[in-house]
């Protein structure tokens, strides 16, 4: 049995907790790929943004007959700025598929085009049960009875305009990490700031033990994938895999859990390439390597969107379970570093 290279969790942890820190829904991601940049600085890859945006960086390998490429985003569930309402309240309009009950009563921040964070949390229209009633429970958390209530001084609508708001303003909702000794993570955005955290950790490890990557390497981080083409380009023409690398799904039938890394097999896009996906289990079962094999139905990955887009590659997807999925998220170190553990021995084996 081959030894999986050792990942450094604690420093994974608390690039994790920095960028879950930084908002980044769909569409308003440039502080996270500026701190992805930065810590991509540790290693020895070429730079690069796509017209996209999306970030790039090349890592030369011992071969490149075969390039590979990993991807995982930045981007995450937030919304826009719908409508400014007479009462100065904010309408909005959900980036990513998630429901409003989800985040209701949760801190948030409206982003405007003068620089300003305009804080407030967004509730039910009918907050109050001592004034509503039964209502405050019964209303359906639509579009339309969902509202931002701003922590500023602004009952109508000049006054909210005059704070710098307007229709198209990205609003992130507060991740709330919190970290245990029991090693837990609880964090909104998890999806898939993990992800990203567990690529790190594998190119932390090969970069401490000295290796290089068994092929030409890609390090592909997309910010548009939860509106569904976040990677559907910014590989080189000549690249033949790509892992995706994104959270599992946790819940009743499901295989995964939050100690785990999973190898998905299918989801709503349809079954993932068979030969790599068999790799990635040899790895796994060679290094010892706690892993899940999985299908989520309702779910679809970056990898799926370079397919879409016409990418004559094979793609497999893997990633750390996160329970709560487009909720109140959580996983634990375990999940991560084993996710590591896998993406190195992917990394650095000739295939």
């Amino acid at each position: 049995m081959m030894t999986a290279l050792p990942i450094d969790a604690d420093r994974l942890q608390s690039f994790l907790v920095g960028l879950l820190n930084t908002p980044s829904p769909t569409g308003h991601t440039d502080a996270a790929l500026a701190y992805v940049e930065r810590a991509l600085a540790d290693l020895p890859v070429t730079v690069r943004r796509t017209r996209k945006g999306a970030l790039v960086a090349e890592w030369p390998g011992r071969a490149a007959t075969a390039p590979r490429a990993l991807t995982a985003h930045v981007d995450t569930l937030g919304a826009l700025v719908k409508e400014i309402k007479a009462n100065g309240r904010l309408r909005l309009t959900k980036l990513g598929g998630y429901a409003w009950n989800t985040v209701e009563g949760e801190g948030c921040t409206v982003f405007t085009a003068a620089g300003r964070a305009v804080r407030g949390a967004l509730l039910i229209n009918k907050t109050s049960s001592h004034v509503h009633g039964p209502e405050t429970a019964d209303a359906k958390r639509s579009d339309e009875n969902m509202e931002v209530r701003l922590d500023e001084r602004a009952s109508n609508r000049a006054a909210t305009q005059a704070l710098g708001i307007q229709v198209g303003d990205h609003v992130a909702f507060d991740p709330r990490v919190e970290t245990g000794p029991a090693g837990f993570i609880r964090s909104r955005h998890l999806d898939d700031k993990a992800g990203v955290a567990a690529v790190f950790g594998a190119a932390w490890a090969l970069l401490a033990t000295g290796q290089l990557p068994a092929q030409r390497t890609t390090l592909h981080f997309s910010h548009y994938e939860e509106v569904g083409h976040g990677a559907a380009a910014g590989f080189p023409p000549d690249l033949a895999e790509l892992v995706a690398v994104d959270m599992a799904a946790i819940g009743a039938g499901q295989e995964s859990d939050e100690f785990n890394t999973t190898i998905c097999v299918k989801d709503s896009g349809g079954p993932y390439d068979l030969a790599l996906r068999r790799r990635l289990v040899a790895l796994a079962e060679a290094a010892g390597i706690p892993y899940k094999l999985d299908i989520y139905p309702y779910y679809g990955s970056d990898g799926e969107a370079y397919w879409r887009a016409g990418g004559d590659v094979r793609v497999a997807l893997v990633g750390p379970g996160v329970e709560a999925s487009h909720n109140y998220e959580r996983t634990h170190r375990e999940a991560l570093v084993h996710t590591a553990e896998l993406l190195a021995e992917y990394l650095r084996q000739d295939a």
